[in-house]
């Protein structure tokens, strides 16, 4: 084993000395550390350290005279795949914010640090500056950001917000853009749809107002469409042979192929997208008004030139079968995401004059004929229920009445969305439950409606909703569009294929890797973790591409 090279990874005390061993036994080793330097952190109180106080450990200095040993410290392994009885390692290293070749230990950066906070190495019985010490032998400084930032964390792709924030800051667009395409492949879409829980938690908004972490994302990638600056395009330091198939063009399924072009396998990648574009609920379930189609088409465009071969028109089940598909390809991904509309459940839902509310912004976004005058009613309180209200009344309707059992507080639309359509002329109607359609003719001509009252606090956390007796009444309309929630349209599998489904239609999956039970199929987005904010589903894109990478590797 002498003729080894060996990864130890973590430079505490057992890192240092297994690194020890193993260079005495004739191994080359390399020392990954998360910190900026082995032996552990320390934080000055005051200034006065003396020479020897640098290194107390000997282990810590032999592993500096040790030639065998190189240490990469300030990093992290970002992939470790095993390959013909080795391994595959990437490590990324960050870069110190501190030049480590001109300080000289005069200690004026810890005087003119602008930022302070808890001491943690005194359990926050003191306060500290950003700049931390590290006993690296040299003296070195480091301004270190231990843990994931809230809004990172927060982020369900974990975009790293704090670097891109900060690049833009400093008018290096094209550095923070590449922050963000390193895990995001949609800045142009999710930038104007993204309901931005990260802004939510976001720590400047305890002193005055959260930073405009979204704006920035849409600013910074409308800087490079504007200025006619052409994306770069990453080229993988490896490619693999093996061809994946990806059902389903959305946010989800893009996701994933942008991440298997990166991973290596670029120009073995096919898209199969039932619908004449791609884009999925970016192109048919967000209204052009939110979200313009030729903005949409420059993130796609950027997913297709890295070597991903789009497919629209194509059906699986019609115009190829899932079987012919399942033959062909070593990896299959299924993200068909979820465009059935759930139903009311009350009496005559199924009238003329009745639609599902996601199917009416599917026909308008393809241009398809549908109803655009008299007065509408809108059942739902999300967002796509304001989608809905909003494109309707900009369509052409007279009036649109948007009804919701629960209170405004209780809405889970995003508040500005509310905002928005209530200020365009949209009625609300809170407290507010349909009980059936009012038919005439086989034509819904109204809802008859009941007033409802919130008790005790449900599942959810908000208050269940329950009728007021005799406070029926009829509200007239001339359609009704249904926006309460979406399930799956499973029916390109069959029974036989084996497939577990749940109750709202979709894939079960392994939650940590989106495998489904059948070998070889993932699934992401929609249509395996139910109907959710895109940037969810391009999380689980990524994620199911990592998981595929590393399933097709270990075949090998």
């Amino acid at each position: 084993m002498a003729d080894k090279n060996v990864l130890i990874i973590g430079g505490g005390v057992a890192g240092v000395k297994a690194a020890l061993d193993r260079a005495g036994a004739g191994n080359k080793v390399v020392l990954v550390e998360d910190l900026p330097s082995v032996g552990g952190e320390r934080i000055p109180q005051d200034r006065l350290i003396t020479d020897g106080e640098f290194f107390t450990a000997p282990d810590l200095a032999a592993l500096k005279e040790n030639n065998a040993i190189r240490v990469i410290d300030n990093a992290e392994v970002r992939s470790l795949v095993g390959d013909n009885g080795s391994f595959k390692v990437k490590i990324h290293r960050r870069t110190p914010r501190i030049d480590r070749e001109k300080c000289n230990d005069c200690g004026e950066c810890i005087k003119v640090c602008p930022i302070h906070m808890y001491d943690d190495y005194n359990e926050s019985l003191e306060w500290r500056t950003a700049v931390d010490y590290f006993n690296s032998g040299s003296g070195n400084y480091n301004v270190y950001k231990e843990d994931m930032p809230v809004c990172q964390r927060t982020c369900p792709i974990n975009l790293d917000i704090r670097t891109y924030v900060g690049y833009i800051a400093d008018r290096k667009y094209a550095e923070a853009l590449a922050t963000i395409r390193n895990k995001l492949p949609f800045p142009l879409s999710i930038g104007r749809v993204c309901p931005h829980p990260c802004e939510f938690e976001c720590n400047r908004g305890y002193k005055d107002e959260p930073i405009s972490i979204c704006f920035l994302k849409r600013y910074v990638a409308d800087y490079e469409v504007y200025n006619d600056v052409e994306p770069p395009i990453t080229v993988p330091g490896e490619t693999y042979p093996e061809k994946i198939a990806i059902i389903g063009g959305g946010p989800s399924g893009l996701t994933c192929a942008y991440h298997l072009a990166l991973l290596g396998y670029a120009k073995n990648i096919t898209v199969f997208e039932a619908l004449p574009a791609c884009g999925g609920m970016f192109l048919v379930g967000i209204p052009e008004y939110r979200l313009p189609k030729k903005i949409l088409a420059k993130d796609v465009e950027f997913v297709e030139k890295h070597g991903v071969e789009i497919k629209c028109n194509v059906r699986i089940g019609k115009d190829i079968s899932y079987d012919d598909i399942r033959k062909d390809y070593d990896a299959v991904l299924i993200a068909i995401g979820a465009h059935l509309g759930m139903n009311m459940g009350v009496g005559n839902e199924d009238a003329e004059g009745v639609f599902e509310g996601v199917k009416f912004l599917r026909d308008a976004a393809l241009g398809n004929e549908v109803p655009n005058k008299g007065t509408a009613i809108v059942v739902g309180g999300g967002n796509v229920a304001m989608d809905v209200a909003r494109t309707s009344w900009r369509i052409g309707f007279d009036e649109v009445n948007l009804l919701y059992r629960r209170t405004r507080k209780e809405m889970p639309a995003s508040p500005w969305e509310v905002d928005a359509a209530e200020h365009e002329g949209i009625k609300f109607h809170f407290l507010v439950a349909p009980q059936e359609v009012v038919v005439k003719d086989g034509k819904a001509v109204g809802m008859k409606c009941q007033r409802m009252e919130l008790g005790e606090p449900d599942a959810s956390g908000r208050g269940r909703p329950g009728p007021v007796e005799g406070s029926e009444f009829v509200m007239d309309a001339d359609y009704i569009f249904a926006a309460i929630g979406q399930v799956t349209d499973a029916s390109l599998v069959e029974e036989k294929h084996g497939f577990k489904i749940g109750r709202k239609f979709n894939f079960e999956i392994n939650p940590k890797t989106f495998e489904t039970n059948v070998e070889g199929v993932f699934a992401s987005g929609d249509g395996a973790t139910g109907a959710g904010i895109a940037i969810t589903a391009c999380a689980g894109g990524k994620t199911a591409a990592e998981s595929i990478h590393k399933y097709l590797r270990g075949k090998k």
